[in-house]
């Protein structure tokens, strides 16, 4: 089971920066079944007036927050000071042209996980012993 995010404002296609995004949809998906487990909505997140890059590395730590028992976070972009702490928390940001559906990009990865995962992608499938995902802890917007 690998659990993921997408950044959306919709639910339908992947169409946010991971600085600006306000919502993330939550999926568990195998090869065989996926599962929209979960949208994460960070509106009552205080965030900076101002749009700069700094401002989005600023506003990294609560955007982590909401992904961080996932193993990939599907955004339009993401500044190098956030993927970096998405990237040592243990989950890769993946950048995925804006208005994706996100039906595909799921069904991508359903195929993917049903031949043969790229060497990084199964790296991400073993952070569990067992094989399975990690249980989910319990996500609040604070």
């Amino acid at each position: 089971m690998l659990r993921i995010a997408v950044a959306t404002t919709d639910g339908r296609c992947v169409d946010e920066h991971f600085g600006r995004s306000r919502r993330f949809d939550v999926y568990d998906l195998d090869a065989g079944r996926s599962q929209l487990v979960e949208t994460r909505s960070l509106e009552g997140v205080a965030d900076s007036a101002a749009d700069s890059a700094a401002d989005h590395d600023d506003r990294a730590p609560s955007r982590l927050a909401a992904v961080r028992d996932c193993a990939i976070v599907h955004v339009t972009a993401i500044g190098p000071g956030a993927a970096a702490q998405v990237v040592n928390a243990g989950v890769m940001p993946l950048k995925i042209a804006e208005g994706t559906p996100v039906a595909d990009v799921v069904g991508r990865l359903q195929a993917v996980l049903g031949g043969t995962p790229p060497p990084w992608l199964r790296k991400l499938l073993r952070r569990d012993p067992a094989g399975t995902a990690v249980p989910a802890q319990r996500w609040s917007p604070s």
